[in-house]
């Protein structure tokens, strides 16, 4: 089922696909495929995840491998509504986006670095080569574009993925170049016909795709026998050859991005051993449409991001000390610009990182459900 021209905007194509046709199916019939095919999606590792807990029933003993594998299905389920809901913003209309003047080479490298624990737990390399280029865009959907981008592609490289910057003249616009291999070319046989893997027209494609063209980009993907090659054009680069842009359209100080929900998707792992802080938290994040993780200790946390870092880290001040100073250190030497915040247990203010010597974000019990969320957006953004 092809449901490449799902909120397609004007001016946006593939390499290698085909051009929309007269007659295509109507909005409500596109997107009911698309709600199909993300039951579909979910349904699979949900079904594995059930057959594991009715063993687990029966025998009422379950081993390291399959609770690992357990855990594994159950987050691919999460993930995949994940980006059903985001694809539903979309879907609304109503996004309002901010537009601002960004690095996209500094943007990348930053998330690049964020991810390297992930890549390597995988065994894929990046291979930067990234040439400055200041674009126009809105910051949070450019967060999710890159780190959508990230993830399609581990989903289906099967060793390195690089990443190319370079701008394009007359006119002049910035292009962000992700190539890799899907397959090895030891598994195709001479004159065998290619299949493109399922995996590239996943749901992460469409996220990524629909969120590009929000953003006004031109997306290209071509796939061959064993390499595929994605290319995001940039019309709106910051260049005296580029026309179209005013001054009342740019940001030019901090500003988060209006979007409603601007950090959906975002990854926010949250130390805490006590149930009523824990709710506390869970309420005060509920509508930001996060994916937040809860471990008892730092000791959990430190083995929680062996193989990946989430985008933030919140804890309670009691699980402070000199073994969260070393995991905190440890992380900051990979991404100095990680987000910590901390739960001060009594108080009823916001203080930012930095605000009077303070490595940490701060917030106050007392007001956790009102700045809690302001806190994140704010050290967030602040390393876009």
């Amino acid at each position: 089922m092809d449901m490449s021209e799902i909120g397609r905007t004007p001016g946006t194509h593939e390499a290698g696909h085909a051009a929309p046709a007269d007659g295509l199916r109507d909005d409500h019939e596109r997107w009911q495929a698309l709600v199909s095919e993300i039951g579909a999606e979910i349904a699979g590792p949900l079904t594995a995840a059930l057959e594991r807990i009715n063993s687990l029933t029966s025998t009422g003993r379950i081993d390291k491998k399959s609770l690992r594998s357990l855990r594994e299905e159950v987050e691919a389920a999460r993930q995949i509504g994940m980006i059903g809901q985001q694809l539903t913003r979309f879907a609304s209309g109503r996004l309002r986006q901010t537009h601002e003047r960004l690095q996209l080479a500094d943007v990348l490298n930053g998330t690049l670095t964020h991810r390297a624990r992930e890549t390597q737990a995988r065994g894929i390399h990046f291979k930067p080569s990234l040439k400055p280029a200041e674009v126009v865009v809105d910051a949070s959907l450019l967060f999710v574009l890159l780190n959508t981008t990230i993830d399609w592609a581990l989903a289906n490289a099967q060793s390195q993925i690089e990443f190319t910057i370079d701008i394009e003249t007359r006119p002049a616009h910035a292009r962000l170049v992700c190539c890799f291999g899907h397959r090895t070319v030891d598994e195709l046989a001479d004159g065998a016909k290619a299949v493109v893997p399922h995996g590239l027209d996943s749901l992460q494609w469409r996220l990524l795709e629909q969120t590009a063209w929000t953003m006004g980009l031109i997306v290209e993907r071509g796939d061959e026998r064993h390499m595929t090659t994605l290319t995001l054009e940039f019309p709106r680069t910051e260049s005296p050859a580029v026309a179209g842009v005013s001054m009342m359209e740019i940001n030019e100080g901090f500003a988060p991005s209006s979007n409603s929900q601007p950090l959906a998707g975002s990854h926010v792992l949250v130390i805490s051993a006590r149930r009523e802080m824990r709710l506390l938290i869970r309420d005060a994040l509920r509508n930001m449409n996060l994916i937040v993780d809860f471990v008892n200790s730092v000791d959990e946390a430190s083995a929680f991001c062996l193989e990946g870092l989430p985008h933030a880290v919140v804890i309670e001040s009691i699980q402070g000390g000199a073994r969260f100073e070393s995991f905190r250190e440890e992380i900051l030497a990979e991404v100095p610009d990680f987000v910590f915040i901390e739960i001060v247990e009594e108080g009823a203010a916001f203080e930012m990182s930095g605000f009077g010597g303070s490595a940490n974000a701060r917030v106050g019990r007392d007001v956790l459900a009102s700045s809690l969320p302001s806190a994140l957006l704010f050290e967030l953004s602040k390393s876009l």
